[in-house]
């Protein structure tokens, strides 16, 4: 058979975290350490590799916090991400509904991301819950968001490709609540209105049309060319 569709074969190598494309992950086991991805995301796997439910290990506390937190603290929000942990030997490939796909390396850092954009990401890293300034005008803005930190690999999924925008000290960005995916821990971040119009409605159905977050500080911030947040559940009737 002769096709060119026959050309996207698996790729090959000993990296984690690696794209066979742009919407898809190869993640390498090597019996040793495991790998948390969210709940559904595996399409395909070679090996013997086992999936199972994930709960963070007991002695990790659990909450919410308002400001930048300690690297050191093996602190894990059990609830605020949905994952199974990836364990054996051999390779997974992970995708969610065609999202593009992107590979952080953190050592010893700090990033705050949506918790709906994680698609994987190594046991060495830790998460908990930050609050956003005026998030509660918003239901569900302050508990989706994430502070990851630690040493480790992390990997987001976008809506198209990404936009990464500089924040320089003395210089306001902004970017649309649903469009923002991530941004440096170190930032100040607070939620305002874009328009005074409360007949708008925004399609999360949760807001008026026009909420944006405004950053300020030193560091950058994702946003995707996209006002929606991936789905994340397909209904099966």
């Amino acid at each position: 058979m002769q096709s060119p569709l026959l050309a996207h074969t698996a790729g090959t190598g000993t990296d984690r975290f690696a794209l066979q494309n742009p919407q898809l992950l190869r993640v390498t086991l090597d019996g040793r350490s495991e790998v948390l991805a969210r709940t559904g995301a595996m399409v395909a796997h070679v090996g013997k590799v086992d999936f199972t439910g994930w709960t963070p290990p007991s002695g990790n506390r659990r909450g919410n916090r308002s400001g930048g937190g300690n690297a050191g603290n093996r602190q894990r929000d059990a609830g605020a991400l949905d994952l199974m942990r990836c364990t054996g030997t051999g390779t997974v490939y992970l995708a969610n509904l065609a999202q593009h796909l992107h590979v952080l390396q953190l050592s010893q850092e700090r990033l705050v991301v949506t918790n709906s954009y994680v698609l994987a990401l190594d046991t060495t890293l830790d998460w908990h819950t930050v609050a956003i300034e005026n998030g509660d005008r918003i239901a569900g803005v302050g508990s989706r968001c994430l502070e990851v930190s630690g040493t480790g690999g992390l990997v987001l999924m976008t809506s198209g490709r990404p936009l990464v925008m500089p924040v320089e000290p003395g210089r306001y960005v902004y970017g649309d609540a649903d469009a923002v995916v991530g941004w440096s821990s170190g930032l100040e971040v607070q939620l305002q209105a874009q328009s005074t119009n409360t007949e708008a409605w925004r399609r999360r159905g949760t807001a008026t049309e026009g909420w944006e977050l405004a950053f300020t500080g030193s560091g950058f911030v994702i946003v995707q060319p996209s006002e929606l947040l991936p789905p994340q559940r397909v209904p099966r009737g």
